[in-house]
C-alpha cells in the first residue's frame, strides 16, 4: 500500500501547513497498479463505483482494508490504494473476520466472486454472516468461472453449457441472497455493476449497517458469459424485468408501474397486474422486519420462473452483535498475556504422551 498521508499538520519544503480536516477524494483510493481485467468487464464499473464512494465514508486509506480471494475479483485489492490481502481460494471471509476482531478501528471489506465465495469458500461466508462480523462483503456474480476460462459456477443456471458441462449443468444454482438470509445475515442487498446510481446507494446503506453486510452484484463477463443480465440492463426490457425494492413502499414495477407483487391467499408471493388486483393489494416492502421470511420470499421472485428480478435491500435488521464484546475480550486477553502464560498453555496439563502401543495418557 502507498498510503496518502495522515490528518493534521504536514510539512512541505520544511514549512508546516495548517492543521485541519482531511478531505478525501477518489484519487486517494486509486492505486498506481495497471488494471488487468478483460475489456468490457463489469469489474471496472464496480471498482470505479467503490473508489468514487469511499471518500464520503471519511475513513482514510490507511485505515481501510480490502481482502479478496481467488478469481477475477481477487485482483480488486491490487487496484485500491489501501491495505489489501489477496488470500487463498475461498478464505477471504475468514481472514477478514480475524482482522475485524483484532482491529475494530479498521474498515474491512471482502471482495469475492460467485465461485470463490459459494464453492470452496461457502462455509467461511455463511459463518461470517451468522456471526454478524462487521464486514462489508461484495459478491461479484457473473454466473461463470472467468479466471479459469469458462467453467460452470455455483450460480450458473441449470442446463448451462460450459467447458466443464458440455451436456448442460445438471445442478440447481445457488441463490446468494437466499443463502445469506438462511445464514442469518442482517443486511442483504442486490445490485447491478453498470447501475451507477443504485450501486453506490447499496454501498452507502451497507456502510451504515453496524454488522455484516452482503451485497450481491450482478457482474457481466463479456468473454465467457456475455449478456447474462441483459434483460435487467437493456432499455427495451429492464422496466418489466427489474423490481426495485424500497423500504416502506408498495412493490410495483414495469412501464407506468403496471405490475406489482402481491401475497396470495396461501401466503406465497406472485407477480400480478395492478389493474386487476388494485393498488391496495400490493405488498409493502419492509426491509427492517426481524423475521427474515418476507425477504426470503422476495428472493425467490424470478428464481423460480425466470421472470422479473428484485434488486435493492432485501433485509436491513441490525441485531445486538457479539462482535464488540469478542473484540473487547480479545484486547483484554492480549494486554494481560505474558510469556509465562504462553509456556503454561503449551506445556500444561492438557498434553498427551503416546506410547508405542498407540495408547495415550493425559498428563
Amino acid at each position: 500500500m502507498s498510503a496518502s498521508g495522515t490528518n493534521g499538520a504536514a510539512k512541505t519544503n520544511g514549512t508546516a501547513e495548517p492543521s485541519g480536516p482531511r478531505v478525501l477524494t477518489k484519487a486517494d483510493f486509486q492505486s498506481d497498479a495497471e488494471t488487468r481485467w478483460c475489456p468490457g468487464c463489469g469489474d471496472y464499473a464496480v471498482l470505479a463505483a467503490v473508489q468514487g464512494f469511499l471518500p464520503e465514508v471519511g475513513v482514510p486509506p490507511e485505515r481501510t482494508v480490502f481482502v479478496s480471494g481467488i478469481g477475477c475479483a481477487g485482483r480488486f485489492s491490487y487496484y485500491m490504494n489501501t491495505y489489501g490481502v489477496h488470500g487463498i481460494h475461498g478464505r477471504a471471509p475468514a481472514l477478514a473476520s480475524g482482522l475485524a476482531a483484532a482491529r475494530p478501528d479498521l474498515s474491512v471489506w471482502v471482495v469475492s466472486g460467485d465461485g470463490d465465495a459459494l464453492s470452496i469458500g461457502g462455509n467461511h461466508l455463511i459463518h461470517a454472516l451468522r456471526r454478524d462480523v462487521p464486514l462489508k462483503i461484495l459478491l461479484f456474480n457473473n454466473r461463470i468461472y472467468g479466471l479459469t476460462k469458462g467453467q460452470v459456477s455455483p450460480t450458473s443456471e441449470r442446463g448451462k453449457v460450459t467447458k466443464s458441462t458440455p451436456f448442460g449443468s445438471p445442478d440447481e444454482p445457488f441463490n446468494p441472497v437466499a443463502l445469506a438470509l438462511g445464514a442469518g445475515a442482517t443486511f442483504v442487498a442486490r445490485t447491478i455493476d453498470r447501475d451507477k446510481h443504485h450501486l453506490p446507494a447499496m454501498l452507502r446503506a451497507a456502510v451504515a449497517h453496524p454488522g455484516a453486510a452482503l451485497i450481491e452484484i450482478y457482474q457481466n463477463c463479456p468473454v465467457y458469459n456475455d449478456g447474462a443480465f441483459d434483460a435487467l440492463t437493456e432499455k427495451d426490457t429492464r422496466d418489466d424485468a427489474l423490481v426495485m425494492l424500497e423500504h416502506g413502499q408498495p412493490i410495483r414495477f414495469g412501464a407506468d408501474g403496471k405490475h406489482g407483487i402481491v401475497r396470495r391467499a396461501d401466503g406465497d408471493l406472485e407477480v400480478a397486474e395492478v389493474a386487476d388486483v388494485g393498488e391496495n393489494a400490493l405488498l409493502v416492502h419492509d426491509a427492517h422486519r426481524t423475521d427474515p421470511s418476507l425477504a426470503f420470499a422476495l428472493s425467490q421472485i424470478g428464481e423460480l420462473d425466470g421472470g422479473a428480478t428484485p434488486i435493492g435491500i432485501f433485509r436491513q435488521s441490525p441485531r445486538a452483535s457479539d462482535a464488540a464484546a469478542r473484540t473487547a475480550e480479545l484486547s483484554a486477553a492480549r494486554a494481560s498475556f505474558t510469556a509465562a502464560d504462553l509456556a503454561k498453555l503449551l506445556h500444561g496439563s492438557n498434553t498427551w504422551s503416546v506410547g508405542a502401543s498407540g495408547a495415550g495418557a493425559e498428563r
